[in-house]
């Protein structure tokens, strides 16, 4: 199973393009599953050790919908909007309650294959650097980060959307990158569960 999990809290281009990721993912015959953030409660990690101690986080929100997903999936897709050339929020927090998770197995995320999209508002608004904090979430967990290659892709699928829905189904260039990754995304997933049989 691929999860993909979109950082943005409004209903607009992020989920779009994860969308749209999922779906030539389920053109190659993987089961994926979608998970939003938006109209969901999830609190910042207040690194207060509980999950060193007791092996799972103290904060009892939608963290533990998310949880089991992320221990089923092969593969992860994060999608961010940028906000100050940077991740949201949101998918921080995601990433930081992971702790819990690490604290109670730490190869949780051993060799699962993880793939970064990032939408700004600009055409260079800060996306290859969301996608790094997410690229170094991955390599800091033990997972094998991918992205789309050189000539378009370099880190991962990049989306400049001019702030609205219609901006990031034109960009056309955004679509070559994340088709790029997607295929390397499928192409080490296959490689990486052929070795695991």
């Amino acid at each position: 199973m691929i999860l993909g999990i979109c950082g943005s809290p409004r209903n607009k281009a992020t989920e779009f393009v994860l969308r749209e990721a999922l779906r030539m993912l389920e053109e190659r015959g993987y089961k994926t599953v979608f998970f939003t953030v938006r109209k969901k409660n999830i609190d910042f990690c207040q690194h207060c050790d509980y999950c060193l101690k007791k092996k799972e986080c103290r904060i009892k929100d939608d963290m533990y919908e998310l949880y089991p997903l992320m221990g089923d999936a092969k593969g992860i897709i994060m999608a961010t909007p940028v906000y100050n050339s940077g991740v949201s929020a949101q998918i921080k927090a995601i990433m930081d309650r992971t702790r819990a998770l690490v604290a109670a197995d730490y190869d949780f995320f051993r060799y699962k294959v993880g793939m970064a999209i990032a939408v700004g508002g600009d055409r260079i608004g800060g996306q290859e650097l969301a996608i790094q904090q997410i690229l170094t979430f991955y390599i800091l967990n033990g997972m094998i980060p991918v992205s789309g290659g050189s000539f378009g892709a370099n880190l991962g699928a990049t989306f400049w959307s001019k702030d609205t829905l219609d901006g990031v189904k034109e960009d056309e260039e955004g679509f070559k990158s994340l088709r790029k990754s997607i295929k390397r995304f499928s192409e080490l997933l296959e490689k990486v569960m052929r070795s695991s049989r």
